[in-house]
Order: C-alpha cells, then structure tokens, then sequence
C-alpha cells in the first residue's frame, strides 16, 4: 500500500511502509517514488526482501520500466542491497555519493552498473525530474561518510534518509508526527548511537533552518511534520551523539 505524500499538477510523492512481514528480523524500512509528469525516481528502494512487493506497488502509479532515477542517501543494505535487481527490472541511473559509487556495483553482477551510476559530489547537485528537479542536499555523517538527503521543492518535502528515524512498526510509520515531545523515546537512543557528532548535527541544523520544509520523511519511522519539523531541526542541533560521547571505556580488550 503506498502512503500519498503530496499530489498537485502531475508532481506525486508516495511512501511505501508497509512491504515487509511484522515482527521479522529486519528493521521496518521505507521506500519513495517520486513523479514529476512522465518521470519518475525511486528514492532509497531498500534491500530484496522489499523487491517485489515494492515494483508491483509501484506499477499501480508509474511504470516500473519507464523511472528515470534511483537516488540513494548511502549505500546500506536495507538503501541498495536490491540494487541488481532494479539494474535489471528499468533503465534507471543510480545517483549516490561519488564516494560509494565504486562500491556500489558489489551488490550487482559484473557489468550492469557499467554507464548507469553518477557519483554526486560532496557539495550535492541538482538533479533533474520531468518539469522539476531534486535537489541532493549534503549530509555527510549522519551517518555514513558519503551520505545525501533529497530536498523537492515542489512538495517542500525533505527525504531525510537516517535523520529523524524513529523505531516502531510500519503502522507507526504511517501516522505523520505533529509534535515532536512523545515520540523522543522512539527516536532518541537511535540518534545519539548513529550520528557522528553535535557539531555535524549542529550545522545541517543551520543549512536547513530557512528552507520551506512542509514535511521530513525519514528512511525509518513516520514523517514529520507541521510543528514537529522545526521542534526536530532545533532538537538536533543540540543533542550530544557518536564520538561526543566516546570515552577510552568504550575501547578497551574484552575480558
């Protein structure tokens, strides 16, 4: 089942929440599709388990064999572990920072990436969709080293990848959250552990803090919105995480 996220003048946001069993051994994951008229791009399309029931679900709103991009925020299994798949199943480039676009290809047979991946740079880039573009927005180390956020400026949606994760199931994952105080317990401990440090966290906050941001949507969890976007962006910049944290307690011989 796909979540609508935003549909005016041929511009389509979906979110897909809901394609593996409950209770399983994997975290719940989200997939988007975006189409912009006759285009249109997966963002972070997940790991095989989410394949199938993910193409077909798509092929309901656009046709698989007609997406133009993959955008990936890094390259995590549960972000591009079906890679080869979708390298065969469309005709689509994979966009991924410049510093995972050689590995990449690993999780694909030998030649079928060859032509077919663009390496975003560090500063981000723009990247074209039917009438609009997205915009990859730099977001390194949270928590990859190489690691992009996908900002659409028609829907003003901000596709957040690991930043604003909260843990639950995909029931949980497809009520938007509106007040960002009851579901810190959901989204506090995954932060302090996966992001690298207040002063990466501090300055995305300052990147984003004046750009239109209708709603965050993360790669786990619900999305974000109304009040809950800009109480997330002031709560982050100021959370203390990763090596902030680190003492010499944490690196020592186990017994």
């Amino acid at each position: 089942m796909a979540i609508e996220l935003f549909n005016q003048n041929g511009h389509v946001c979906l979110m897909f929440a809901h394609l593996s069993d409950e209770g399983g051994e994997a975290v719940q994951a989200n997939q988007f599709l975006v189409i912009d008229g006759d285009q249109g791009a997966v963002i972070d399309p997940g790991g095989n388990m989410a394949f199938n029931e993910l193409l077909l679900t798509i092929g309901r709103y656009f046709p698989p064999n007609k997406l133009t991009e993959i955008l990936a925020s890094h390259a995590d299994p549960d972000i591009i572990a079906s890679l080869d798949r979708w390298m065969t199943s469309t005709q689509a480039t994979l966009y991924i920072s410049k510093l995972w676009e050689r590995f990449a290809p690993h999780f694909c047979k030998p030649g079928k990436t060859a032509g077919r991946i663009i390496g975003i740079p560090d500063p981000g880039m723009r990247i074209k969709l039917g009438r609009s573009e997205i915009i990859a927005l730099p977001a390194h180390f949270m928590h990859a080293e190489g690691n992009f956020q996908f900002w659409d400026p028609v829907s003003k949606i901000l596709f957040s990848g690991d930043l604003g994760v909260s843990l639950g199931t995909s029931k949980d994952a497809s009520a938007p959250i509106t007040s960002l105080g009851p579901h810190l317990a959901r989204m506090e401990a995954f932060h302090r552990r996966y992001m690298v440090s207040q002063k990466i966290l501090r300055l995305w906050a300052n990147m984003v803090r004046d750009l239109p941001i209708k709603m965050i949507v993360p790669q786990h969890g619900a999305p974000l919105a109304g009040d809950a976007v800009k109480e997330f962006i002031g709560w982050i910049g100021d959370l203390t995480c990763g090596i902030d944290n680190v003492t010499q307690a944490n690196y020592t011989i186990p017994a």
